[in-house]
């Protein structure tokens, strides 16, 4: 049945600040383009939960969404896009991914500071063995303490003099207006974000062919193809959104031997021990249409230089956010 003509189109998702900010993009760009839109508050065991995601489970962000969407409540779901396992379910679809944010990681520090102005012992939280993972490996002395809980609980935590910095995606403070609390984007060099970071799903049944029409309008090519490469670049590694892998992959301009402009679409990765040991890193450019074989090639480079086995060693900690 399809969910569009003259009805309200129910947009699920979860309840926090940032997801319904989130959904609410999806939302007002709907009914700028003339369709009735509302949002729909689901509540999933992640939000429920205050225990590490590896314990309750991939796709614990996603899943109740998903159950809305089958059974009607919800016609369309926004997600943050990194929360989606990477198995393919043919009883849905993303036909929209929308303009990207920034993907890079943030610092937010006490007094101001940036990471090499933080003395050796400083107390920085942090969600994911990802960041704990690349946090080490820099040499800093940090002593990096696991995080959970939404965005104001987290950066509470620094008001508060508990910790002395957090590590968060620096889509999220974009999306509610806070970036000015942003002490230093962290470049990728240094930290590569996590797969699909700062993307956004937009999901509704593969059957309601008439709504796969209507969002994918909403679909941008250049975030589409690097979401593509970098989830690709996880599939193939089989790691979780919980693993330290990072991954970024950017459609750039290059030139041919005429002078023309191209665009080429360059996908890096990364895997690492938690305790900073050891960082392996591989990379790759092609053409954006070959998002998932570019993402897959670099996974494949990552795994002959030993990333299996760092992996293994080091699974656990949080889901990123």
């Amino acid at each position: 049945m399809s969910a569009v003509g003259t009805r309200t189109l129910r947009i699920g998702t979860r309840g926090s600040i940032l997801a319904t900010t989130q959904a609410g993009s999806v939302r007002d760009a709907l009914i700028a383009a003339g369709h009735e839109a509302e949002l729909v508050i689901i509540s999933t065991k992640g939000d429920q939960s205050t225990d590490p995601v590896q314990k309750i489970g991939v796709g614990v962000f996603t899943a109740e969404l998903r159950e809305a969407l089958l059974d009607g409540r919800v016609d369309v779901a926004v997600h943050s896009y990194k929360d989606l396992p990477t198995a393919q379910d043919e009883r849905f679809v993303i036909p929209a991914v929308p303009p990207r944010e920034d993907p890079r990681d943030a610092l937010v520090a006490r007094d101001g500071l940036v990471l090499g102005e933080l003395p050796p012992g400083s107390k920085v939280g942090t969600s994911a063995p990802r960041r704990e993972s690349q946090l080490r490996a820099l040499g800093l002395g940090l002593e990096v303490l696991p995080l959970r809980g939404n965005l104001q609980r987290r950066l509470g935590k620094v008001d508060s003099g508990e910790l002395d910095a957090v590590v968060l995606a620096r889509a999220g403070l974009s999306r509610i207006g806070r970036l000015d609390l942003v002490t230093e984007s962290i470049e990728p060099v240094q930290m590569l974000p996590a797969p699909a970071q700062g993307a956004l799903a937009v999901e509704c049944r593969s059957e309601d062919t008439a709504l796969v029409a209507i969002l994918a309008e909403f679909d941008d090519a250049p975030s589409r193809a690097a979401v593509v490469a970098e989830r690709a670049l996880l599939a193939e590694l089989e790691a979780g959104c919980t693993a330290p892998v990072g991954a970024l992959a950017e459609v750039v301009e290059s030139l041919d031997d005429d002078g023309r402009v191209f665009d080429e679409l360059s996908v890096r990765g990364c895997a690492a021990a938690v305790d900073g040991s050891d960082v392996i890193r591989a990379s790759a450019v092609g053409s954006p249409d070959r998002a998932e074989e570019l993402g897959r090639s670099v996974a494949r480079e990552l795994l002959d230089l030993g990333a299996r086995d760092l992996m293994n060693v080091t699974e656990g900690g949080d889901a990123d956010a």
